[in-house]
């Protein structure tokens, strides 16, 4: 969120933010009132997350969300114009929280692992993000989504998508481009259709469909850079 949008929101929460001549305001006080306008956004959003899991988006309403807040629809308005401002504030943190996520899972240390420490190093955080981060499913999947994070979405997912076929590239020097970008896109979707029965159970049945889904990807991916994968942790320093 820009500085000015949060000063203005901390304004609406603390009142102006002008010192008492109506020119700069001193330091340490607007630099409150700023971060209690931070803490109050901070608080909508993580309603609206609620919120959105619970009722999904296109149910969701601004009343529900200031209700799950603790504060007044008026309140909701002084930061946020509507419901989609607020999908698309969370979104874009969802997001950027996502990009940071896969980009420390594909490491290099990670990339030299044995196939099925890979995997692990790899799948372990992307699914832990998503669990602790329902909302991001509902906000990058469900209907009615504002446009601008459903293609930011689309963008990050082409992004993945070439970064899993740069790996198996460099495993498979010897496959054409083809056939590489086709084992991308199918290791790639069964990710993601295993992530769905994931986020679908909870506790010991969601770790047995964790388990469910390493063992597809390791038994599809083995007989293609196994070997390889095995020779290169072999020549790793």
């Amino acid at each position: 969120m820009s500085e000015a949008k949060a000063t203005k929101g901390a304004a609406a929460d603390g009142g102006s933010t002008a010192g008492p001549d109506g020119g700069t305001p001193g330091s340490a006080r607007p630099r409150r009132r700023q971060a209690r306008g931070e803490a109050r956004i901070a608080q909508l959003l993580q309603a609206a997350a609620s919120v959105f899991c619970t009722s999904g988006y296109t149910a969701s309403s601004t009343n529900a969300i200031a209700r799950e807040a603790g504060v007044s629809p008026g309140t909701l308005y002084q930061f946020f114009p509507n419901k989609e401002a607020i999908a698309v504030e969370l979104g874009d943190q969802l997001l950027n929280r996502w990009r940071d996520t896969y980009g420390a899972a594909f490491t290099q240390s990670h990339i030299e692992l044995p196939l099925d420490r890979m995997l692990d190093a790899i799948l372990d955080p992307l699914i832990a993000f998503n669990c602790e981060n329902p909302a991001f499913s509902v906000l990058m999947h469900g209907p009615e989504i504002p446009g601008r994070i459903t293609e930011e979405h689309d963008t990050l997912h082409a992004t993945m998508l070439t970064r899993v076929e740069s790996v198996l590239a460099d495993y498979l020097p010897d496959v054409p481009g083809g056939q590489v970008h086709r084992i991308a896109d199918m290791t790639f979707m069964l990710f993601k259709a295993g992530l769905d029965l994931i986020m679908a159970h909870e506790g010991e049945e969601r770790a047995a469909y964790v388990q469910e889904l390493k063992t597809i990807m390791f038994r599809y991916l083995d007989p293609l850079v196994g070997d390889d994968a095995r020779h290169r942790a072999r020549r790793a320093p």
